[in-house]
């Protein structure tokens, strides 16, 4: 599905270079094509995904959020062993570090895997190791965030919890909810974010992406959000958009997403702009993004396109993810020393090259 005219940008460059972090990234909503097609050929016969890559585009079109849903669903189907947890989970931290990802919060649905027979501690342990592994090989820090599938009731919230509290992985830091929203109430999780919260763990549900502003008071709420995956219906009550303002709660803002689950009709009338311009904190992310033929790159350049950003537009965007992390002080600090030294190499480089062109 083709979310509207993304066209190029003289800051394709730019932005592929620039050191980032990623807040808000499905785990199998990250699995590539080629990891897509593996799993699929190894449980085939047992599942509706293609083994083939060039099949996929076609079977990650989406008529709404609900059969989004469906589709992410069967992905998830396919991982069904603690191999295929490592291999999905290396195989996501190699193409984020591709892109000049740093440091990553990938959200993870425990219950999932659970549900279909593979054990906690041996889910953690492949996450873990994989995470270890990832830094090593692609100088990648990856982060968790477990989260309840809200299409799965309170079950799946007892299960998620208990995995979160009593095999609490050393890469664990938020508790989320995902999946879908309507039909979902955020008040009926108050007690999971509570115990959640109280164990250390950052609240970071989902709301206001298919469904209005109150999903995201709720969460506010309910839930302590500290941070709101997606939250674009804020747009449409000033006071919420005040309250995130004076509070200084971000929204992971997922544009191309948000237009391919029909949240948000076209990239033209996405409200990040109407956000941004009223003060309201944001940072870009990308999702599910082979799900929707985007990367966090065209993410950046959506972003600026819509936001009419330059390099140095681009480059706070950078900076924002950074600061609204749950990475520690000093991986912070080392971070956005990166990201700043990259701006002064690459103004350096542009002016080089405006003075080679001048003088010949």
């Amino acid at each position: 599905m083709s979310p509207g005219p993304e066209g190029g940008s003289g800051l394709d460059p730019y932005i592929a270079g620039l050191p980032k972090a990623e807040l808000h990234v499905h785990h199998v909503g990250s699995a590539s094509p080629q990891i897509v097609a593996e799993l699929a050929a190894r449980h085939e016969g047992s599942t509706p995904v293609p083994a083939d890559e060039q099949l996929l585009a076609s079977y990650f079109t989406f008529t709404d959020f609900a059969h989004f849903i469906e589709v992410y669903l069967s992905v998830v189907d396919l991982i069904r062993t603690p191999e295929d947890i490592w291999t999905l989970t290396h195989g996501v931290a190699r193409d984020l570090a591709a892109q000049s990802v740093r440091y990553a919060e990938l959200t993870l649905t425990p219950y999932s895997s659970i549900a279909r027979g593979i054990a906690a501690q041996d889910y953690c342990d492949a996450i873990e190791d994989a995470r270890e592994r990832a830094a090593r090989d692609f100088g990648i820090q990856l982060r968790w965030s477990f989260d309840i599938p809200g299409e799965a009731g309170l079950p799946s919230a007892d299960v998620t919890l208990d995995v979160a509290l009593r095999n609490r992985p050393a890469g664990l830091i938020s508790f989320g909810l995902g999946g879908p929203e309507i039909g979902v109430p955020r008040p009926q999780f108050e007690p999971y974010f509570t115990a959640a919260r109280a164990a250390g763990l950052h609240s970071v549900p989902h709301a206001g992406e298919s469904t209005g502003p109150e999903s995201i008071w709720d969460s506010l709420r309910y839930l302590g959000a500290e941070r709101i995956g997606h939250g674009i219906a804020a747009a449409g009550d000033p006071a919420l958009m005040d309250y995130l303002i004076e509070h200084d709660i971000p929204l992971e803002v997922c544009p191309t997403s948000n237009v391919c689950t029909r949240s948000v009709p076209s990239l033209a009338e996405h409200p990040l702009p109407a956000l941004v311009a009223a003060g309201v904190p944001v940072t870009i992310n990308s999702d599910d993004p082979p799900m929707f033929s985007t990367t966090l790159n065209q993410e950046y350049s959506v972003a600026a396109q819509l936001l009419g950003l330059d390099a140095a537009g681009v480059t706070n965007l950078a900076r924002a993810a950074v600061r609204y992390s749950f990475l520690d002080q000093p991986g912070q600090q080392s971070l956005l020393k990166e990201i700043d030294q990259y701006e002064v190499d690459a103004a350096t480089d542009r002016r080089s090259d405006t003075s080679v062109g001048g003088s010949s």
